[in-house]
This record gives structure tokens, sequence and C-alpha cells, in this order.
């Protein structure tokens, strides 16, 4: 009996805590009301306030937007400042070339479960490339990229990625077992030569490579 009561009483309180927030809100809204009829350009002012700022946060977008453009278009990096980079930074700075390049929606996927993928992007041409980056704190007298790199991105690739360009760049050099497991595979090697051409800025990577599919659409 004790516990029906308790559950009335508390039910009976709830009703009145929601009667009494209706009674306030209702005072509110009237109050809201005659304010507004007392004093109309109020309204007027909210709005045209609200609309100024939509205004300058529009303008500040586009802006932003112009300025990465020119960012971008202007974008350079020598050797010796990839080579200083952060592992994370290098995919960063390759994903920041391939939007230089005209691949507006490249972005870095690198990561814990990536598989094998660090960059993506479409090309102009409706080409899709699938980007491994291995960056060497040594550049030219780091490790070798070796094969079973390449043969982790080659599984993945194209079937997992759907890659049309299935790419690995890296600012040091590949052993000759990597140089002949990418000919085979039909992968393709950016090394530290390549990479410093491209990343100044002379074409985009796609002409700098070799037998690279055709287009899938015209520019």
């Amino acid at each position: 009996m004790s516990r029906r009561r308790s559950r009335k009483a508390d039910g009976s309180e709830q009703l009145l805590l929601a009667l009494g927030a209706l009674v306030i809100a209702g005072c509110v809204i009237a109050a809201v009301v005659d304010f507004v009829r007392a004093h109309p350009w109020v309204p007027v002012v909210l709005v045209l306030v609200a609309g100024a700022a939509l205004a300058l946060w529009v303008v500040a977008r586009q802006r932003a937007a112009r300025w990465e453009r020119v960012r971008l278009q202007g974008l350079r990096y020598a050797l010796a400042q990839l080579d200083a980079l952060h592992h994370r930074q290098f995919e960063h700075a390759v994903r920041d070339l391939m939007q230089r390049d005209g691949c507006a929606d490249a972005v870095q996927v690198g990561g814990a479960g990536d598989n094998g993928a660090d960059v993506k992007a479409t090309d102009p041409y409706g080409r899709r490339w699938v980007i491994q980056c291995k960056h060497r704190k040594n550049g030219l007298a780091g490790a070798a990229v070796g094969s079973p790199d390449l043969q982790v991105l080659n599984g993945t690739g194209r079937p997992v990625h759907g890659g049309d360009i299935v790419v690995l760049v890296t600012n040091g050099r590949f052993s000759k077992p990597a140089l002949e497991f990418a000919r085979s595979q039909r992968l393709h090697l950016v090394d530290r030569t390549l990479l410093g051409t491209w990343a100044s800025g002379s074409k985009p990577l796609w002409e700098l490579l070799r037998a690279v599919p055709p287009p899938r659409r015209p520019l």
C-alpha cells in the first residue's frame, strides 16, 4: 500500500510540476507578445541583425575558400621540408599536393584500419587514386621500401578501395624486389627524385607517371 501511495504522490508531483511549467511558459509567451506589440520594430531589427551576421559568415567562408585555393595553387615543397615532417604530416602533404593538382576530394585516410591507403583522391579525369605513403626520416639514407609494403597495397588498392591508379610515395628509395613487384602488378612508385619534381610544382602527378590508365571522362 505504501508503495502505491508513493507512486501516486510522485505522479501528482510530476503533474503539478508539468502544469507549473506550462503556466510559466504561457506567462513568458504572453509577456513576449505584449512586448512585441508595444515595440514592433524589435523583430525587424533582430531579423536584420541575423541577416547581417549570416551575410558576414558567408563572406568569411568564401574569402577563406579563396585564400585556400590561392595557397594550394602556389603550394611547393622542398625535399628538406618533406624530410622534416612527421609521417602523418607527410600524408597530409601528399593530400595537399593532390588537391593542388585539381583533386578537390583528396582526403587523408591513413591510420589504424586504413587497409593500406593513406590518401584517396579523384583526379579531374575521373580516375580514382589510392596512395600509400612511406616516410623516411633519413630520406635517401633510410631503409629502402620493400616489396612487403607493396604486397599489402596491391591486395587492397583495387579490390578494397576501388583504385584506378595505385601509388606508393616515399621520400626515400625502393628495393630492387619492390621495383620488380611494382612492374609486375601495375603499381606506380614515386621515389625521392620523382617526389622532388612533383612537389616543386612542375606538373601534376599523372603527367609524371608512366602508363597511367586513360581518362574516365574528358577534362
